[in-house]
Formats: C-alpha cells, structure tokens, sequence
C-alpha cells in the first residue's frame, strides 16, 4: 500500500498510481493546480479516497511537531502524513519537509521525480531578538515563510531554524 501526495497524482503515469491511497482534500488541491489532470486521476476506479480521522490527524501533527516540520506543512501536507502514518504505509512525496517526519518516525517514502531527503534535520523556534530557542509546539501557527510564533521571553517573532 501507498499513499500518494499531489506530486504523484500529477506528474506519475496513470498505471502508476494504481492501488494508490488519497486524501479527499487532496482533490480540491488537484483541481486548482491542474484541472484536466484533476478530471483524468478522479475517474480512476484504481484510487482509494479516504477521509481523515481526527484521531490520525492528531497523531501527524505530533510526528510532525517532534521533527520540527509541522509549521511549513499544509493542512493537505498534514492530510497525506496522517493516511501514511496511519495505515503504515510507504509515502510517495517530493515534499522533503514530508520526507523528513517519515524517515524521522523510521517509515519509508519514495520520491516522485526527486533524489529524495538523504539525512533527517531537526527544527527548532528560534527568536530573532534574543535568540532563545524553542522545540516546536503541536499547536504552532503554520505558514509557508516568516514568524509562526512570539518569543516568551521578549516577544519578539520566532522562525523555523535547523537544529544546531
């Protein structure tokens, strides 16, 4: 069994993404970046949609708070890790911030089109006033760039910096 993040859906042969597993969300995303491609993947028999327990959307944005990743991941990022998680199952991603909480929580992945994540980094808050360091809360803000939190000791903005 695999899950299949959008990279997949998009840019894999059709008869490559048999017996794929996918998150509902995922076809918003699809539909938005790619909408032929969208119509062509939704008509396959081959894929499994699957909703997202909140159970196991609790237990990715743990595995992905402890390795740091979880203020850069989407909430479809957070959809494709939770199904992985989950299920047990390979993940198939080009999103090395996804690939870094798999190999983080010792699960395999498999890149798309990609070399692939060769070394687990860890994240950690840092503030940009002080400098004082923080592990990454599970209820942090999350963005693709800038701040995702204020720094408890002098408030200032605090950024995903790579663990020293």
């Amino acid at each position: 069994m695999r899950v299949l993040d959008t990279a997949a859906l998009l840019h894999w042969p059709v008869n490559q993404l048999a017996d794929g597993v996918c998150a509902l969300s995922q076809q918003a995303e699809l539909e938005r970046v790619s909408p032929q491609r969208s119509l062509l993947v939704q008509s396959l028999d081959s894929i499994q949609w699957r909703d997202v327990p909140p159970a196991w959307l609790q237990t990715a944005r743990e595995a992905a708070a402890s390795s740091g990743d979880l203020p850069r991941l989407s909430d479809v990022d957070v959809d494709v890790l939770a199904l992985a998680l989950a299920l047990d199952a390979m993940l198939v991603t080009d999103d090395y911030r996804l690939q870094n909480v798999m190999q983080s929580q010792q699960r395999p992945t498999k890149s798309v089109g990609t070399v692939g994540a060769k070394q687990v980094w860890r994240w950690e808050l840092r503030c940009i006033g002080c400098r004082a360091t923080t592990p990454v809360p599970s209820n942090v803000d999350r963005s693709k760039k800038g701040a995702v939190a204020e720094c408890d000791i002098c408030g200032s903005p605090m950024n995903v910096k790579r663990a020293r």
